[in-house]
């Protein structure tokens, strides 16, 4: 019996494939609405629960969401080459500092960056300031929210760099909820944002570096005097 090198892709993959297309093509940017699975339905001729086991697998690797009431929408790891594993260990207190630790290295430098960026032609801070408010929003809150870290490393002017917070983010979601629950100061979380995109807004890349990191030092401080239980 001869087998083929290559598996042949299930209609579904081929769905998922189709759909990220239409993503492509309309240059649809996370939060943006897609067409709903009768649209799709129609469009490639198939039945609506076939395109929603498509959507399905779309959504479990956060390429696109669900907002119950309202639509689906491009989801926030869209361009992402790297997703999280689902049968990690669990969370503990040290691998929540962990990650604080490895942003501590990283994003200073990007926020110098960002500032040093906003002299190149087309430079754009819209997106950054829009996701300022968004630590303002409660801890569970919408996920399709922008999120301030992953738009300051936009403004670097670096897609990898972008795509690397984003993935890091991605990968220890977990974490990352969880640092949002325990750093519920969301007037100091505000403040310090507002203070950081000012920096790279008027270029001063030293201002801007070091202002993300007192910030995330204030969230490594706050966690490491929380009692943390191991969690699933």
């Amino acid at each position: 019996m001869t087998y083929s090198a290559e598996a042949t892709p299930s209609l579904s993959d081929r769905l998922t494939e189709a759909i990220l297309g239409i993503i492509r093509d309309r240059n649809l940017a996370p939060g943006d609405a897609i067409p709903s699975a009768r649209e799709l339905a129609k469009r490639f001729e198939i039945t609506t629960p076939t395109i929603r086991e498509a959507l399905r697998k779309l959504e479990a690797t956060g390429a696109v969401e669900f907002r119950h009431g309202s639509g689906t929408y491009v989801g926030p790891t869209i361009n992402n080459v790297v997703l999280a594993n689902p049968h990690r260990p669990p969370i503990t207190k040290d691998s929540v500092l962990q990650l604080i630790g490895a942003r501590l290295l990283i994003e200073p430098a990007v926020a110098r960056q960002a500032a040093i960026a906003q002299a190149a032609p087309g430079a754009s801070l819209e997106r950054l300031e829009a996701a300022v408010t968004n630590a303002l929003t409660p801890p569970g809150g919408p996920a399709f929210a922008l999120n301030f870290h992953v738009e300051l490393a936009s403004a670097s002017g670096n897609p990898v760099v972008e795509e690397l917070i984003s993935s890091l983010l991605k990968v220890r979601v977990r974490e990352q909820q969880q640092i949002r629950q325990l750093y519920d100061n969301r007037t100091r979380d505000y403040e310090e944002h507002r203070a950081i995109f000012e920096a790279v807004q008027a270029g001063d890349a030293p201002a801007a570096e070091q202002l993300t990191r007192e910030h995330l030092d204030h969230i490594r401080l706050a966690i490491e005097a929380v009692d943390f239980p191991e969690l699933p």
